[in-house]
């Protein structure tokens, strides 16, 4: 994948003067890491917010900071507007490409379960997202899992499934739940069933040190 790159300014202004700087067109965010302390930044709006659709928790991009101090970051958390859903901070953690950290790695799912179309099975999906310890380096952008092979109701995918580099611990337990396909649900209203499919489904939070601003 095309590496990510980001051209940010050191930003003078915090708390409530930030609103003034996304008025005028910049995004607030800050730089944070073990050997680099905080480092308030901005970024173009237009170009932070097209840069970072699709990005994910553990793709590692470049953050070039007064367009000469690059930085190599994941992308820790995106704070958006609780209405409008309008970008107002991002957080980049600057890592080390020698030192392993953790992330949390999206599991993407491909293909069809037979066992939908054949028995009227219902496709319920557990963990979204999975945590690893690995260089960075080595992180896996997204972790593909190919469902064609439910063929049956009650068949399933276990974090045990998942396939990774040999350079890639998975910390996550390995038997946590990734899709079962389960009975058909009769005599259940629409809002049920998805009432039902949700019952127990981890909530996922995006980790990251967000500054404190006011919207």
């Amino acid at each position: 994948m095309e590496e990510k790159v980001f051209q940010a300014d050191i930003r003078e202004v915090i708390g409530k003067q930030v609103r003034a700087l996304r008025r005028s067109g910049r995004l607030p965010g800050v730089i944070y890491g073990r050997h680099i302390g905080s480092l308030p930044i901005s970024l173009d709006f237009r170009e932070a917010t097209y840069k970072l659709h699709g990005v994910s928790s553990s793709q590692l991009v470049k953050v070039i900071v007064n367009k000469r101090d690059a930085h190599t970051t994941l992308v820790r958390e995106k704070q958006r507007h609780p209405v409008t859903g309008v970008l107002l901070h991002v957080d980049f953690q600057a890592v080390s490409l020698t030192e392993k950290l953790r992330a949390m790695v999206t599991i993407d799912m491909h293909g069809e379960a037979p066992a939908v179309k054949e028995y009227n099975g219902i496709l319920v999906t557990g963990y979204e997202q999975i945590e690893v310890e690995s260089l960075p380096g080595d992180l896996p952008e997204r972790i593909t899992i190919d469902i064609s092979g439910l063929k049956e109701i009650g068949n399933a995918i276990y974090v045990r499934d998942l396939v990774v580099s040999d350079a890639v611990q998975i910390l996550t337990d390995l038997n946590e739940l990734l899709v079962i396909v389960t009975p058909p649900t009769v005599g259940l209203t629409e809002e049920e069933k998805a009432e039902e499919a949700a019952e127990g489904e981890p909530e996922v939070i995006e980790r990251g040190k967000r500054e404190e601003e006011d919207f």
